[in-house]
């Protein structure tokens, strides 16, 4: 983004359709997005645009924009579908809180941000989010090259369908996540949730607590370095999994192949399998 801009326009308030529609070299500061007139589209097709300091509350102001800053804005619960078909954007300090805020966006960094979206990050590629709050019941549904830092995040159905995905020091508060995902790090995270990345592939877990009910079914490639468990019980059925727990797992069910190294199991049932389990438990001396 360039220091100076050939249109600058501070301190104004919009409201109708397409109000700076194709904006060019633009620094939009200090404006307000809103009124009667309940206008969509107000920066559709923009580019080289530097958003400070702005509200906005209307329909779908950011599609197909080219090369973007957004900082220190808000976007409320009416701003709907606030960043669809983006490329080479970096938003900073913003509040987000409109419903599928960023949908088919390439190449963008967010950082320090507070979110509050459902369908967060759908179809999305290349986005590296950092020191941010999400609340998303789909978050990063069908995206790839994303990863995520230092990230609070509390949903349902997370990072389905997702590949190439790295998360490092973030407490996830999910349900069903990572479901038919494809090579998932995760390092020094809490990941809290239900039926934990079924029919995932190329997981890796590494110095992570995992917390909740039967995680970490039919999956291939699976990997656990140096993690703990809570409250996890029905683990691994129909895994490939290597796995190095410390302390206790409720219980494992008819792991599918490979070894799972735990400091206690309260039980380990190989029974009613529907397909050959060769998996082995083996408790740390």
């Amino acid at each position: 983004m360039e220091d100076t801009y050939e249109n600058e326009i501070i301190g104004k308030q919009f409201d109708e359709e397409r109000a700076l529609y194709h904006l060019q070299n633009g620094l939009v500061k200090e404006c307000i997005f809103a009124g009667p007139a309940d206008g969509e589209s107000v920066l559709k097709e923009a580019g080289n645009i530097a958003v400070e300091d702005c509200s906005f509350s209307l329909r779908y102001p950011m599609w197909h924009v080219k090369g973007f800053t957004l900082t220190g804005s808000s976007m409320d619960e009416l701003t709907r579908a606030a960043l669809w078909y983006a490329d080479h954007g970096k938003i900073t300090g913003c509040k987000l809180h409109g419903i599928k805020a960023v949908r088919e966006c390439n190449d963008i960094q967010i950082e320090g941000c507070d979110i509050s979206s459902t369908e967060f990050g759908w179809k999305c590629s290349d986005v590296a989010m950092k020191n941010t709050s999400v609340h998303s019941e789909y978050i990063f549904f069908d995206s790839k090259n994303v990863s995520l830092s230092n990230v609070t995040m509390t949903g349902k159905y997370s990072f389905q369908y997702m590949e190439n995905l790295t998360i490092e020091n973030c407490n996830l508060d999910t349900k069903d996540a990572f479901w038919h995902s494809k090579n998932v790090m995760v390092r020094d995270s809490v990941v809290k949730g239900e039926y934990l990345a079924w029919f995932s592939e190329g997981l890796t877990l590494i110095n992570c607590k995992i917390i909740g009910t039967q995680p970490l079914c039919y999956c291939k490639n699976l990997k656990l370095i140096n993690c703990t468990m809570e409250e996890t019980d029905l683990a691994f059925e129909y895994s490939e999994v290597e796995a190095d727990i410390w302390g206790n797992v409720l219980s494992i069910k008819n792991p599918k192949a490979g070894t799972i190294i735990v400091g206690s199991v309260g039980e380990v049932i190989m029974e009613d399998a529907v397909m050959e389990c060769t998996g082995k438990v083996v408790v740390r001396e």
